[in-house]
């Protein structure tokens, strides 16, 4: 393990929750005005994720007000209060930069449905009880 590697593993967080490109996420970011400070949700898309370590960033995208917003995140700055995983959507790209073109419904993902996990075990019905 190099000095580098030892250096950034302290700030690594590991509260954060798996998410894909794709995924529709909400982002609480903590924002500072002056004195005081407060948490401002953005939600939106993950439309890329790159880099490693300390390095990591996602990128968020989305339409308010028939105006398309992308906001950068380093993944893992002390400014992200929490990060939630809203929907999952079937992708079959790294990059979605294609979404910046599409509007409206033409720009909606294909959401993948939650079945049961594994080990999950389907209930039998209650066997009746004889009647004397």
């Amino acid at each position: 393990m190099s000095l580098m590697e030892k250096v950034e593993k302290q700030y690594l967080r590991s509260d954060l929750p798996e998410f894909r490109v794709g995924d529709t996420v909400k982002v609480y970011v903590k924002i500072i005005e002056g004195e005081k400070e407060r948490v401002q949700m953005v939600e939106g898309i993950v439309i890329r994720k790159r880099g490693d370590g300390t390095r990591a960033t996602f990128t968020i995208r989305k339409v308010s007000f028939n105006v398309g917003l992308e906001r950068i995140f380093p993944l893992h700055s002390p400014r992200i209060e929490k990060v939630e995983v809203v929907r999952r959507n079937k992708v079959r790209r790294a990059r979605l930069y294609f979404l910046r073109n599409l509007k409206g419904k033409a720009a909606r993902l294909t959401e993948i449905r939650q079945t049961r996990g594994k080990g999950a075990k389907a209930v039998a019905p209650a066997e009746p009880t004889p009647a004397e």
